[in-house]
């Protein structure tokens, strides 16, 4: 298989009592029952011997969702559904893997996202100052990297201060997934442990190789880390690098304002990431309070007519003298002319290619009538796209992808594979490669936090 699509993984489901689902994670043991467990080195590491009860329970789960919280406990309602659980992360008393034998790899794919350096950071610590791992790689330039480019070695002192730069010092790529090759290089290296860094696209090419790995019968596990700077992920309650983008997307903001409220009629148009999802530019809204007008992919909208954005444009100039309009990169495109649309064009992840909706919509304010009407004399548009993709992470999503990175290197040594990893209702879970995969996450409209945002700009709905 030369491409990157997702494997038809035989989900592990477990049934209880009330209801209760387990969608489980693949394990080395599913199909090389005979292997031996060893005792889990941080038993000895002075470093936990202050936590008690450190080890997770082989039995705990987490709930996808709660029906009633109350301090850290889940209160399941008598007669209620207990719903879907997945497994719980952590460190296991056994451990499937001798740290002498452990040979690792890291790899890194699809767009560049605020977190990647720390999570290759944490990776690397994690094995070696918790397992006592010393051999560990990385794969120069994404998964064509396995079979055609340099491998680079990694150790505590290289990634040291990895976590203060932007991008991922193991270099990236979209495509180039072949399937075979990238196994026939784990085997033929001797590589017994694979961390995927990257989006969906990549998981379902993590969930390929996972499969073929199984096929051929070997003792290799296979972990996720889920990436993408939009938010869109399901299941987790957020993805690296999402804080960070809403962050930085504060200072595009700002200067679009500052530029807009300096000229009589300034109009400041930010285009923001969100392809599908248009989880940045809400939090971005909600959080700068100097937007007008939000407009994501899941809130539709028009321009003519009585409720139409030109009109909201119109009023809030003659309010204000001016306003800021704040848009996600795939909100819009319906409105495009067919001429505009790169009709069935994709890029090498797989995505349709969307056209510059910045651009279009300052083109569409400026050739209004009203602009001749205003006497429009200023029309920012800025794109900080690359200047919010390209800068490390900030203090929270450092802490996040440290705890990420540690949680797929417990579940690796534990012996799980085919899985991704994240927080599920605050707790860090193993994931079954398909349920991250088969849909995107979404902002919906009728929720309070859209409501907030609608409250907060005093923008129509467009519905």
């Amino acid at each position: 298989m030369a491409d990157g699509g997702c494997a038809a993984i035989n989900t592990k489901i477990e049934e209880g009592e009330g209801g209760y689902i387990l969608e489980d994670v693949p394990h080395l043991t599913d199909y090389l029952p005979s292997l031996l467990t060893y005792p889990n080195p941080l038993q000895d590491n002075p470093a936990y011997s202050v936590v008690k009860q450190y080890f997770v329970d082989v039995d705990d789960t987490v709930a996808q969702k709660v029906l009633f919280c109350f301090v850290s406990q889940i209160v399941v309602h008598k007669n209620g559904d207990r719903g879907i659980h997945f497994r719980r992360a952590g460190p296991r008393q056994k451990v499937y893997f001798k740290s002498d034998e452990v040979h690792a790899c890291i790899v890194t794919c699809g767009g560049l996202c605020p977190g990647l350096n720390t999570v290759i950071r944490e990776i690397v610590c994690g094995l070696h100052y918790m397992y006592g791992v010393s051999k560990i790689i990385g794969i120069d330039g994404g998964y064509m990297g396995f079979y055609s480019k340099n491998t680079v070695t990694l150790t505590p002192k290289v990634v040291n201060d990895i976590h203060k730069r932007g991008g991922t010092v193991l270099g990236t790529s979209r495509g180039g997934h072949d399937t075979s090759k990238i196994v026939d290089s784990i085997q033929d290296r001797g590589i017994n442990q694979v961390y995927v860094i990257g989006g969906d696209g990549t998981q379902k090419g993590a969930a390929v190789i996972y499969e073929e790995v199984r096929r051929r019968g070997l003792k290799v596990s296979v972990a996720g880390i889920p990436k993408t700077i939009d938010n869109d992920i399901p299941v987790i309650d957020r993805s690296f690098g999402f804080d960070t983008a809403v962050e930085e997307a504060q200072r595009a903001i700002n200067a679009a304002h500052v530029e807009a409220e300096s000229t009589e009629n300034g109009i400041g148009v930010v285009k923001l990431m969100g392809r599908y999802s248009g989880f940045i530019a809400m939090y971005a809204t909600l959080a700068s309070r100097d937007v007008d007008c939000c407009l994501i992919p899941e809130s539709p909208f028009f321009l003519e007519g009585k409720g139409g954005l030109f009109q909201f444009i119109r009023k809030r100039l003659k309010e204000n003298g001016h306003m800021v309009i704040v848009i996600a990169e795939g909100a819009g495109q319906d409105l495009l002319t067919e001429s505009m649309q790169s009709m069935g064009q994709q890029d090498a992840s797989g995505n349709k290619q969307l056209q510059d909706v910045g651009f279009w919509i300052s083109h569409r304010i400026k050739v209004h009538t009203f602009a001749m009407d205003f006497g429009l004399t200023v029309m920012i548009v800025a794109d900080p796209t690359y200047m919010i993709r390209a800068i490390p992470g900030n203090a929270s999503d450092n802490v996040y992808c440290t705890l990420l990175a540690q949680s797929a290197v417990h579940g690796a040594m534990a012996g799980y594979t085919g899985f991704t990893c994240g927080p599920v209702n605050g707790r860090h879970s193993y994931i079954p490669f398909n349920r991250i995969t088969e849909k995107q996450n979404k902002v919906v409209i009728t929720d309070r936090m859209w409501a907030r945002l609608l409250s907060s700009t005093n923008q129509p709905s467009f519905l």
